[in-house]
């Protein structure tokens, strides 16, 4: 049956993940059977595929074609009902982006239209939520993190969209620390930490994903993947906002810990083996460093200056990431090596 599934692999589009395990479920395939399809897939390719963050997006411009569709379909009848009742546009969008769902995602299997058909609704529940209460509130977005939570985690168990459990935890840790606001109102002088430690639950529960997959041929690999795209920013930002950096206040200790934290940033990213990790929090330290160089007289080009050094960098470390990252990695305790993808 297998012999059949690969040579019928170049005359079909692809085959998920998904309805390989749902083969498995069915009892068509065994699990040894599969795996050895997987493994077979990795020596035809001659690739370390753990090592290079595989991760499916686009598979034609059909995609691409069907996102601009649903984009242009959904926005366009938001536009139309927000003049009578903008919690109802928003309610309405949440329906289409799910009707949406069933057909592309469900039966055509289309990664692209999914992520967006998933942002779409998820953030529809959100806006609704706050829509309907008013006023934006501790309360308010305590009610709309949770609400979005509930409705992301549906929609996973309905579609299994890789992306909808970094937008479901995001929306819980809306949810609690909005919760914690409202119980103590002394924490909002205290946001900025609470979002570092909301970037941190999620990037644990990024390396729990991670490490159900060490070989990343799984969905579970993709999961992370997006887990850790959120998990970047509301790590970074917190710090950054800490040091004075989007407020003006510069000084050569401000730009040797930008420097000394995007380098942590970096060594993090080569451990995990987690490229999303790094870029995700590269657009902070692309602004950071660039209003720090206009304080010295490169005003206009200090966004080149910081482009040049950055880019050289990302291009230097790309080639040499295996090199680099076994060098590292092989250097750690056991115990931390058994949680993380290490190159063979």
């Amino acid at each position: 049956m297998l012999d059949l599934l690969l040579n019928e692999q170049s005359e079909v589009r692809m085959y998920t993940e998904n309805d390989l395990e749902q083969a498995i479920e069915k009892g068509i395939f065994t699990a040894s059977a599969v795996e050895q399809f997987r493994q077979d897939r990795l020596q035809r390719r001659n690739t370390h595929f753990a090592d290079e963050e595989d991760f499916k997006l686009v598979s034609s411009f059909n995609d691409i074609f069907v996102l601009m569709a649903c984009a242009l379909l959904l926005l366009s009848t938001g536009w139309v009902l927000q003049a009578a009742s903008p919690a109802l546009a928003a309610l309405v969008v949440a329906g289409l982006s799910w009707g949406l769902a069933e057909f592309f995602v469900l039966k055509r299997k289309m990664a692209l239209p999914g992520i967006f058909l998933l942002v779409s609704f998820v953030g529809s529940i959100f806006a609704a939520v706050m829509l309907t209460i008013g006023w934006p509130s501790e309360n308010g977005f305590m009610l709309a993190g949770s609400v979005a939570a509930v409705a992301a985690w549906c929609h996973w168990k309905r579609f299994k969209v890789p992306i909808t459990v970094a937008a479901g935890t995001a929306s819980a840790v809306v949810f609690i620390v909005s919760l914690l606001v409202s119980l103590f109102p002394s924490l909002k002088s205290y946001l900025s930490w609470l979002m570092f430690g909301g970037g941190l639950v999620v990037f644990i529960v990024a390396m729990r994903w991670d490490a159900a997959d060490l070989k990343r041929v799984t969905g579970k690999s993709d999961v992370a993947f997006w887990l850790h795209l959120t998990a970047a920013p509301l790590i970074v930002h917190p710090i950054f906002s800490t040091l004075g950096i989007f407020d003006g206040q510069h000084s050569s200790a401000s730009l040797a810990l930008i420097m000394g934290l995007y380098l942590l940033l970096t060594l993090v990213s080569l451990v995990i083996d987690r490229r999303a990790f790094m870029v995700s929090a590269l657009v902070y330290v692309l602004v950071a460093l660039t209003k720090l160089l206009d304080t010295y007289g490169l005003a206009g080009d200090s966004f080149a200056y910081v482009g040049v050094f950055i880019g050289f960098s990302l291009l230097l470390l790309s080639g040499f990431w295996h090199k680099v990252r076994y060098q590292l990695v092989r250097h750690l305790p056991a115990s931390w090596q058994a949680k993380v993808p290490v190159i063979q």
